[in-house]
This record gives structure tokens, C-alpha cells and sequence, in this order.
């Protein structure tokens, strides 16, 4: 609910601080005299697009500040969460316009964006009026309005689940088929290229091993002189010998020499031992060494082998085995794909039964929300005098779509025998105004209240009929807060709360001012909204009894 309107420097206004209340809030005034401002004011602090030019000749800077009462779980809470920023009981929203043009906007003092303000007064605000194309008369919306009137919320869910689902298996069938069709194309390559590196069957580490003996094969003819040289002077003839006879002839005197040759006996086994596993080394390098020309071949021919693969097929060697398993994948997909296509078939069958379910049971709860709705608008009308005009919700076949395969549009007939058509192409400005009053009041019920703004909705109708449109504005206001601009005594008169918009002149400069009014000034400005400028008794009177009414 709207509690407080704070504007500072906007238009013709100076200072304006309005506090409404729950029910019906009227403003009546002279044409002109500021009412559409208060509301372009409304629209600003709620982000909505409107006038360019805002600030009031003379100021540096407008601003509007609107303050809410939120109730629990309202969906408001979703939207500054969604932002995050905070919520509480009471949501201020702020925003300036500078004279440059720029625009500052805040929600519980915390900045935020115009966008943020848009989605919060979704939440918060309707506004109707005669040229109303935010909802009612934009044909777009009926689909959801009916919806709302018929509680499909759950059955709209499930339907936008359905359509998920069936998505999710059309593609998921459309990708396999094209990744079954890439591979068939290139079926004889991967069963070729399988077939040739299971035959070769590389191993990880096999090609550095590979290109280790080549190199060593390469190189024993250069260096085998040397190790035999070197294995000769180790061997028995050379220093093993030499250091086995030394190591005789000083055992065989050490006895005699009073320990002093000990130590020089264990080195000199030590040396031995050291000597043996070096020769045994040598000799072992020299049978590595001793190469078959056949041998280098075949090294050599499996290597290069490996390395001409994996160039074949842009990866590293140690990578080939891997690679021949994601062959050997495709090809299991490949042969297998027939099976996989039916299985995914059949989830598409599935999931677009699954929807045709629950778009049916949608559709079935939209047409009998259609037929209470009709019902509910006839009982409607006829206390607004308009008892031989018909309403008719249209529900026609659509392409099927996330919310159903249903198209919506509300229709009306003024006259018996008159075709249907748009409620803004075939009402007059009255008719359409209590066409949309109608229809708001059959929305409501059970709605989650919101403020809503009634932008002169009475205009071109009078008398009994402005007297109807009064009561079931009142009738709204029960269940919502409502606000009415109106030029309709008959309305205002049902009004729990009544403010006057006047212009004043101060310092030759123009202003708007808006003040509560109770007791003889409410008496006096219906009275002047029934006689004219010249208010008299009778008009007094004929006040009163609207007032008693």
C-alpha cells in the first residue's frame, strides 16, 4: 500500500507531502490545476518513462520519494533480493532529476537502477485509464490475466516444465543424429586409422626407449674400441692381475711386518671388489654393444612408425594410445547409434506427451475460468448500465509455447447483434471505462492487493451511471488500496478519503497544491464539481445527499 508521497521541485510543484490511506483516495480539482502531475510524479519515483522535462523552473534538482507498507511474502521481497538490497516492513523508493538531465534512484537508501524501480512497481502499482495499454487493453496480457483469474499458476508451471523437457530431448536427439551423420562420413578413416594403431599398438614411454637404443646402436661402433681397450687394462691381464699379486706378496709377509701392511691389505681388497663390478659393467656395455644390423633395423622401423603416426594424426607419440581409444569410442558410438537414435526417439515421444498433458489440462482450466469470468463480467455490467453489452473471453488454438497453445484476447459487444471485437476498438471512451472498471473488479478478487490508480476512468459518463462506476470503485477499494483521479462528484462522493488539487499564484510564479478535505470543504468542492464556479445552497444540498448516499 502507498503510504506517503514526498515531491520536492517537480513541475508547478514546490513541496508537496501527502499521506494516503487504505480505501478509496480521491483528487478532484479544476482541469489543469496540477492532478496528472501527481501521478507523472508517481511514475517518475517508479521508474516508469514519461516527461523529459521534470524539474520546476528555477531549481537546481527534483526529487520524489514514494514509502510502501509491504505485507508478508510480498513479491517485492523477491525483486530486492534478486538486487540485493534489503527489505523490511517499509520500502522507500527516492530518485532525483537534475537539471542536466541525470537521474538518481534509491530503494531503502541504497542505490539502485531505473530498471530495478520498474520491476518493484509491478509489484506495487496498476495504473488504468481510458488509453490504459500497460494491461487490460493490450491484448498480450490476457493470457496471463486470465491465468491469474483462474489460479493456473501450478498448471503454468508445469506446462513451462513440459516445454523445458521436450526442448531438452529434441536437442539431445538433433545432436545425437548430427554427431551419428559426422561420423558415418568419416566412418572408413576411423576404421581404418583404429585398425592401423591397434596393429601398432604404441605404448606410453615406448618412443624415448626406442630412440635410447637407436642411439646406442648408432654409437657402438664409435666408441667400442675404447671400451674393449678399457676392459682389457681392468681384466685379469691388466690391473686385476697386477693388484691380485700385490695383495699374495704382502699377505704373505704381514705377519711380519707387526700389523703395519693391515690396512694397506684392506684397501687393497676393497680396490678389488670395486675393480670386479667395474669390469663386470664394462662387459656388459660391450655385449649391448655388440649390435645386429637387423636389430637397428627393426628399432628404428617401429619407431619410426610411432612418430610418423602421431604426426598423421597432430598428437604427441606418448598420446597414440590414448587417441586410438577415443577412435575405438566413436566407433562403439557408431555401431551402436541406432539403438542410442530409438532410445532418444522415444524420450521425445515421451516428453512431447508429457506436454500435450499438460498443455490439455492448462487449456481445460482456461476455458472453464473463461466461462466464470464471462459470467462474473455480466454480473458486472449491469449495474454499471450496461446490462445489453456482452463480454466474451476468446480462446483460440497458438502455436504451441512455454505457457501453453492458447491464444486469449477479451472481446465485447455494446450492443445486441453486434459483432465483438477489441475492448479498445469497439467501446466508446464511457464503455471502455467501465469495461476496464468491470474487469478489474472480477481480476481482483482473491489477488494480492496493489495500489491501483484510476486515471480519470469516469470520463463520459454522469448521473446514475457515474453514480455505479462510484460504488464499484468503493466496492474495489475493499480489498485494495485505490486511488481516483476524477472530475465525477458521483465519485467522489464514494471516496473514504477526498484531496483537492488547485493551482495558486505566488510571486507571479504558479504552483500546485494539494489539501485533505473533510466536513463543509468536502461538501464544497462536490458542490462545485456539480454547479460549476458558482456554488449554491441547492448545490450545497444535492452535495450532501451525494455524500449521505
Amino acid at each position: 500500500m502507498l503510504r506517503a508521497l514526498d515531491i520536492r521541485d517537480m513541475l508547478i510543484i514546490d513541496r508537496l507531502d501527502l499521506e494516503f490511506q487504505p480505501g478509496l483516495n480521491v483528487l478532484t480539482g479544476e482541469t489543469g490545476a496540477g492532478k496528472s502531475i501527481l501521478l507523472d510524479a508517481l511514475g517518475f519515483v517508479l521508474g516508469w518513462r514519461g516527461r523529459a522535462e521534470l524539474v520546476r523552473a528555477g531549481a537546481d534538482q527534483g526529487e520524489v520519494t514514494a514509502v510502501f507498507e509491504l505485507g508478508a511474502g510480498h513479491p517485492a521481497e523477491a525483486v530486492l533480493d534478486a538486487a540485493g538490497l534489503p527489505a523490511a516492513d517499509e520500502l522507500i523508493l527516492r530518485r532525483t532529476n537534475a537539471r542536466d538531465g541525470r537521474k538518481s534512484s534509491f530503494v531503502n537508501d541504497r542505490r539502485a537502477s531505473g530498471e530495478v524501480l520498474r520491476q518493484l512497481s509491478d509489484c506495487l502499482v496498476e495504473l488504468h485509464g481510458q488509453q490504459d495499454d500497460r494491461g487490460l487493453l493490450n491484448p498480450r496480457g490476457h493470457r496471463a490475466l486470465l491465468d491469474a483469474f483462474a489460479g493456473a499458476g501450478p498448471d503454468v508451471q508445469a506446462v513451462r516444465a513440459a516445454w523445458r523437457a521436450m526442448g531438452q530431448a529434441r536437442t539431445a536427439l538433433s545432436e545425437a543424429e548430427a554427431a551419428l551423420a559426422a561420423m558415418r562420413a568419416e566412418e572408413d578413416f576411423l576404421r581404418h586409422a583404429a585398425a592401423e594403431l591397434d596393429a601398432l599398438d604404441p605404448q606410453p614411454g615406448e618412443d624415448a626407449d626406442l630412440d635410447g637404443r637407436r642411439r646406442l646402436m648408432q654409437a657402438a661402433g664409435r666408441i667400442r674400441e675404447d671400451v674393449v681397450k678399457a676392459h682389457a687394462v681392468l681384466g685379469h691381464d691388466g690391473a686385476e692381475g697386477q693388484i691380485g699379486d700385490a695383495l699374495r706378496w704382502l699377505e704373505d709377509v704381514a705377519d711380519r711386518a707387526e700389523g703395519r701392511l693391515e690396512a694397506p691389505i684392506a684397501a687393497l681388497g676393497r680396490a678389488l671388489t670395486e675393480l670386479g663390478e667395474a669390469e663386470q659393467g664394462v662387459a656388459s656395455c660391450l655385449e649391448a654393444m655388440d649390435v645386429d644390423p637387423a636389430d637397428l633395423e627393426a628399432v628404428e622401423e617401429r619407431l619410426f612408425a610411432i612418430r610418423a603416426l602421431a604426426r598423421k594424426h597432430a598428437v604427441a607419440p606418448d598420446e597414440l594410445g590414448e587417441f586410438a581409444a577415443g577412435l575405438r569410442g566413436k566407433l562403439a558410438a557408431l555401431d551402436g547409434g541406432a539403438a542410442d537414435l530409438q532410445a532418444l526417439g522415444r524420450a521425445v515421444a515421451e516428453a512431447e506427451a508429457a506436454y500435450d498433458r499438460a498443455a490439455e489440462a492448462l487449456s481445460d482450466r482456461r476455458r472453464a475460468a473463461a466461462v466464470r469470468l464471462d459470467a462474473a463480467m455480466a454480473g458486472e455490467l449491469a449495474p454499471l448500465r450496461m446490462e445489453r453489452a456482452a463480454f466474451a473471453t476468446r480462446i483460440e488454438p497458438a502455436d504451441p509455447g512455454p505457457e501453453g497453445r492458447d491464444a486469449v484476447a477479451f472481446q465485447v459487444a455494446t450492443n445486441p447483434g453486434a459483432p465483438a471485437g477489441p475492448l479498445n476498438r469497439i467501446a466508446s471512451g464511457g464503455e471502455l471505462s467501465r469495461f476496464l472498471l468491470a474487469l478489474k473488479v472480477c481480476l481482483t478478487k482473491g489477488a494480492r492487493p496493489v495500489t491501483m490508480i484510476f486515471d480519470e476512468i469516469d470520463r463520459g459518463v454522469g448521473g446514475a451511471t457515474a453514480d455505479a462506476v462510484g460504488r464499484r470503485l468503493a466496492r474495489l477499494a475493499e480489498e485494495a488500496q485505490v486511488l481516483v483521479v476524477t472530475h465525477s462528484p458521483q465519485v467522489a462522493a464514494r471516496g473514504q478519503h477526498h484531496w483537492q488539487v488547485a493551482k495558486r499564484i505566488a510571486d507571479e510564479v504558479t504552483l500546485s497544491t494539494v489539501t485533505p478535505l473533510s466536513g463543509p470543504d468536502r461538501v464544497d468542492e462536490i458542490a462545485r464539481m456539480l454547479a460549476g464556479d458558482r456554488v449554491t445552497e441547492e448545490a450545497r444540498g444535492a452535495a450532501r445527499a451525494l455524500l449521505a448516499g
